[in-house]
């Protein structure tokens, strides 16, 4: 098909597409390629913060954990903003928690200052409203990213059962409110590793799909974080292997045809060398 619908989906995410895996990915080759060319985007994060109110059990920034807290100033920003930018970076991801010095008026300050360095900067922040999403773009910023971390309600409310994260549809709306706002790009994602991968995938694939039809002036990413790394009282609920990383991503390219997807530095390099072919667009550089 040249279009694939919802059970489309849900039939190459199942266990029986399994054996099928290598001719979809070279299905998926074909319409990464036909769609993006040779072309693969470098982005690095700018980590300006990683004071958090939230408890995330899987997360080594939450409020339990017994680390150094640090939030950048304007100027040691900069200074970070310019060695990314003689590193040959020109687009920019500006992270942080919810955190002091985090608020609306913070990051138009810092979108501001470093706008004149990079022709694209993002953001991945808490989830905002559709006005002061209005105000980072007015003061440079053209993408969001947001994860949901995982799309099953009743375990992302057993993960974020207070704190920041505990709205699950205030966070679901995010991004169309970004969109609504005029973002150029929306990046969502899943958390690989917090649910059943196919599950996630295939609400992914309906979030996605809904935000092209709504958001049609915005570019729809689909970000690819999984879970390594996690603190020490945390056990990963569903691992996510490599083989079925990889029918995430092929899947996920055969159903959106134009999304980008964007893989981290989570992935090791040689692994992360081999999704080029496949569906990958974007890549972080560096953290």
């Amino acid at each position: 098909k040249k279009r694939l619908d919802i059970a489309d989906l849900a039939l190459l995410l199942s266990p029986g597409a399994a054996p099928l895996l290598e001719d979809m990915a070279r299905r998926a080759a074909a319409i990464t390629r036909s769609r993006f060319g040779n072309a693969v985007v470098l982005y690095a994060p700018l980590y300006i913060s990683n004071h958090c109110s939230g408890n995330c059990p899987y997360c080594g920034f939450k409020n339990t954990m017994n680390i150094r807290r640090v939030t950048l100033s304007l100027d040691q920003i900069r200074k970070e903003a310019a060695v990314l930018r003689d590193a040959g970076i020109r687009h920019l991801l500006l992270v942080s928690g919810d955190g002091p010095g985090t608020e609306t008026d913070d990051l138009c300050a810092i979108a501001r200052e470093l706008k004149p360095l990079f022709p694209s900067i993002s953001v991945e922040v808490p989830p905002l409203s559709q006005p002061d999403y209005a105000r980072l773009l007015s003061s440079g910023v053209d993408g969001v990213t947001l994860y949901q971390e995982t799309y099953d309600r009743c375990r992302y409310h057993r993960l974020h059962a207070d704190g920041p994260k505990e709205d699950f549809d205030f966070r679901l709306d995010a991004l169309s409110r970004a969109g609504a706002a005029g973002m150029r790009r929306l990046n969502i994602g899943a958390l690989w590793g917090l649910s059943d991968w196919r599950a996630d995938a295939l609400s992914l694939g309906l979030h996605a799909r809904f935000l092209e039809k709504e958001c049609w002036r915005s570019q729809v990413l689909i970000g690819m974080p999984r879970l390594h790394q996690v603190p020490g009282d945390f056990a990963i609920p569903h691992p996510v292997c490599d083989r079925d990383f990889v029918h995430i991503i092929v899947a996920l390219r055969l159903f959106c045809h134009d999304a980008g997807i964007v893989v981290s530095t989570r992935e090791r390099p040689e692994f992360r060398d081999n999704l080029l072919a496949l569906g990958a667009t974007q890549f972080s550089a560096g953290s």
